[in-house]
């Protein structure tokens, strides 16, 4: 029978947790018009499991397109509101987008900032996608452009 491990055996084992401050990141051009955001963390090749775990902002006028999604998310509306398939969502607001989901147009009349975390789907094994559409070093394509499947 095999001995069971202890906190300390697992504490040397397991990667230890990371932090980042939001005011240490900067932000960043996203792929939607009048979207930035502060990615604290996304998947890499040494942690292709990684969610993208950061804050979006929308400017006012701002927004996307009914689009479709294999991973699951969460956003917590931290400030501003926005409408979400014709239900205005405001501060202190959750929202869970299921694996596979279809992500309905949002808008914003006055401006949004939301909390996010994408992480790979439970049931479809599908992950985040984060070249191309995060901290983009070219221009925005125009929406009808933009991919809105996985």
């Amino acid at each position: 029978m095999q001995a069971r491990k202890t906190a300390k055996d697992l504490i040397e084992e397991r990667a230890p947790h990371r932090a980042v401050h939001v005011d240490q990141l900067e932000w960043k051009k996203i792929r939607w018009p009048g979207e930035w955001g502060k990615v604290a963390f996304h998947p890499r090749p040494d942690n292709p499991t990684e969610p993208i775990v950061g804050v979006t902002r929308f400017e006012p006028g701002g927004g996307f397109p009914d689009h479709a999604h294999d991973f699951a998310q969460v956003w917590y509306i931290l400030e501003g509101d926005c409408i979400v398939d014709g239900q205005r969502l405001g501060p202190g607001t959750i929202v869970f987008h299921p694996d596979p989901h279809v992500e309905r147009e949002m808008r914003t009349e006055n401006g949004v900032t939301i909390f996010f975390c994408q992480y790979p789907g439970p049931t479809t094994g599908g992950r985040p996608i984060y070249h191309d559409r995060f901290d983009l070093d070219r221009e925005r394509r125009d929406v009808a452009e933009e991919p809105t499947t996985v």
